[in-house]
């Protein structure tokens, strides 16, 4: 059982992205594999959800997969925790991470939309009354016992994460004559996006077709028939998706300020 009481539920990741917009740092590594702090933003990603007790999981792979695979089955606790080696070349590991995870590594093609690759998985969450999915790409201090605590006690079938929209955008105002008055961030300061972080039931799929978006066709079938819900949270979240992003990232492991980190606390 995870911190807040609720009991442990398979987690699916879609990890199939190609990460174009970060081709200037890899040409060839999938995006869950840029690594944030020495470790793959999906390690990171993954050890958030062990912390509430998480720890099945369904990797939605694509673009580079076997990268992903070989990571986990060549994975090597001494080259991210402290040991201690004795003279006789024995090692004695002073903490691990992912003994306790089981991982399922799925292909789920190089094109195919996050609904495609959710559907591949269904065979693997159909029996759960609750399953978590995501995306491989971004990371928050989300409270994930208090949102599976509310979608479990709803009628809904799907609740995600609602985050401000990020202020790094920009918006141009301009007159009719198209002179641009002001350019600066955007407007409204209750935007809200989707975060990813979802919670789901496996009726879900009844309101799926295949070669559909999730967060289209099957979203707008589930806002008809109100079961679709969001869990607004204002604290931390943070998307892997250009250099910039890495690059701040980076910064703020540096600094020791990791607020997605939510196992150190």
């Amino acid at each position: 059982m995870h911190p807040g009481g609720s009991l442990a539920v398979k987690v699916v990741l879609f990890c199939g992205g190609q990460g174009t917009r970060l081709r200037e740092h890899s040409d060839s590594l999938p995006k869950p594999l840029i690594c944030i702090g020495g470790r793959p933003i999906l390690w990171h990603l993954m050890r958030y959800y062990a912390h509430y007790g998480h720890t099945e999981f369904v990797l939605c792979l694509g673009y580079r997969g076997d990268l992903i695979r070989d990571y986990f089955l060549n994975y090597e606790e001494c080259m991210s925790n402290d040991f201690t080696l004795s003279g006789d070349g024995g090692r004695v590991l002073h903490g691990s991470d992912v003994h306790d995870w089981s991982i399922r590594c799925l292909d789920t093609g190089l094109h195919s939309s996050i609904g495609q690759r959710l559907l591949l998985a269904r065979e693997y969450v159909a029996d759960e009354p609750i399953f978590l999915a995501n995306y491989a790409d971004g990371l928050s201090d989300l409270p994930l016992d208090r949102l599976i605590d509310e979608f479990a006690s709803s009628r809904a079938l799907v609740s995600f994460a609602a985050v401000p929209a990020p202020r790094t955008l920009t918006a141009v105002s301009a007159d009719a004559r198209g002179y641009v008055e002001a350019i600066g961030p955007p407007g409204d300061a209750h935007a809200l996006i989707n975060g990813g972080f979802f919670a789901l039931r496996p009726g879900v799929f009844d309101f799926m077709r295949e070669g559909e978006e999730l967060l289209e066709q099957p979203f707008a079938r589930l806002v008809a028939q109100g079961r679709l819900m969001s869990y607004r949270h204002a604290g931390f979240w943070q998307s892997l998706d250009t250099y910039a992003d890495k690059v701040r990232f980076e910064r703020m492991t540096a600094r020791g300020e990791c607020p997605w980190a939510v196992w150190r606390t």
